[in-house]
């Protein structure tokens, strides 16, 4: 039985002018999920353009940079529920120039909507997306064939795609890959089953966004608590009260498991576990907590409380895939903060070992210079060892972050490997 809380976060990928926006629009719209007054905007909004009915990719295109282009630039997120499940729709843009804003729209997905154009097939910005979905190690894909109807809902056409589709995604890390042909325009298979396809005996998209099975998407095994801040009331009742507060990024934790704290190695066993309701008997991801121990020892912000049969490995020397986001280039050997969960410290890049072409997916080693939207694998070393995972084992403690001290601003966000 499905969570009617469960919370699935998803994002949209396709070439420019695939049909994303018109795809969350329809689906909003035919799930009933639009209040009056935005319909009656968007109405007026196609009346002057000139459209016989309403123009569905208005729904996302928020920028008026996007309403005036017809396209997507930013990363726009939607926030729409049914009975079964609520959603997040992350909304990334289609053009090379714009990968850093798929990388952050898609890092939290449970799962990545890639839109083909079923009288194109599969073209280099499919296999760019793809690419970043599987780096993401985003856990579910689903290929939204589009404009079935410009293909007179022809399943040759349907069928031809997820041969090619097939063919490159072999090499990638999804372990879950799903097809549905669609015509966003007219809303075949996107809530309602479609009576132009009746040799598809799918889903619609709908019903497999809200049926899609998330639960063991997060890491269970691997218990890890990044502490936060350290809670000391000092009030009348919680006198003594020393609470370690944060949110659990993998597995669980119960009353009584022997712990360790890292880095500094001290362990201690749970005494409490306590909620904004109370206190329970267990916490697993991506619940926010406070952790009371039977010992007191020293524990502060940026330590990472584990079981002390189940350890991060503790390392400065980070092999990462990095994703660089800032106008500025990567300066050689420069000195950055790198944030990894609530732990901030030093870095240095010490090695561009190589950069992906996004076009042609192979490697170069012989340019080194990172300039924005580039994806490479490099080498850091930071100034205090963190306490990591691999990102394909856990997507938070396996994550980092790269801020310039100078400016303040994300320069560069990665996953260890």
């Amino acid at each position: 039985m499905l969570d009617n809380n469960q919370l699935l976060r998803f994002t949209t990928a396709g070439s420019v002018d695939d049909g994303k926006s018109t795809l969350i629009g329809r689906l909003l719209y035919d799930s009933k999920s639009i209040f009056e007054d935005q319909l009656e905007a968007i109405e007026n909004t196609s009346k002057k353009k000139g459209h016989d009915g309403v123009d569905l990719a208005l729904f996302t295109d928020g920028l008026r940079d996007e309403r005036e282009q017809g396209i997507t630039i930013d990363v726009a997120y939607r926030y729409f529920t049914t009975p079964k499940r609520k959603f997040i729709i992350a909304d990334t843009p289609g053009h090379i120039q714009y990968t850093r804003n798929m990388v952050t729209g898609a890092s939290t997905a449970n799962a990545a909507i890639i839109l083909v154009d079923a009288r194109h097939g599969v073209i280099e910005q499919t296999r760019r997306h793809s690419f970043i979905a599987s780096l993401l190690q985003i856990p579910h894909v689903i290929v939204c064939i589009n404009k079935m109807d410009l293909v007179d809902y022809s399943e040759e056409a349907y069928n031809k795609v997820i041969e090619q589709f097939e063919e490159f995604s072999s090499k990638m890390l999804v372990k879950d890959i799903r097809f549905i042909p669609i015509s966003a325009l007219k809303g075949d298979n996107v809530v309602n089953r479609s009576e132009n396809m009746n040799w598809y005996q799918g889903a619609p998209l709908l019903h497999t966004l809200e049926t899609l099975h998330i639960s063991s998407d997060i890491n269970k095994v691997d218990a890890r608590f990044p502490v936060q801040t350290v809670l000391r009331p000092q009030s009348e009742g919680f006198i003594d009260y020393r609470g370690y507060a944060g949110r659990v990024a993998g597995g669980v934790f119960r009353k009584g498991d022997q712990i360790t704290v890292l880095p500094s190695g001290f362990t201690s066993s749970i005494k409490t576990i306590d909620t904004f309701d109370g206190e329970v008997e267990e916490a697993f991801a991506p619940m926010s907590v406070a952790i009371t121990l039977e010992d007191d020892i020293d524990v502060s912000r940026g330590d990472m409380i584990v079981r002390s049969n189940n350890k991060p490995n503790t390392a400065q020397d980070l092999e990462v895939m990095l994703c660089w986001l800032h106008d500025n280039s990567a300066k050689p050997r420069a000195k950055y903060s790198i944030q990894h969960t609530s732990n901030d410290q030093k870095a240095m890049i010490k090695e561009v070992i190589y950069k992906i072409d996004i076009n042609t997916l192979e490697r170069i080693t012989d340019d080194s210079e990172l300039h924005m939207n580039d994806i490479c694998k490099v080498k850091i070393r930071t100034t205090k060892p963190l306490m990591i995972d691999s990102y394909r084992e856990n997507r938070t403690t396996g994550s980092i972050i790269l801020v310039d001290d100078n400016t303040n601003e994300t320069v560069a966000a990665g996953m260890v490997i």
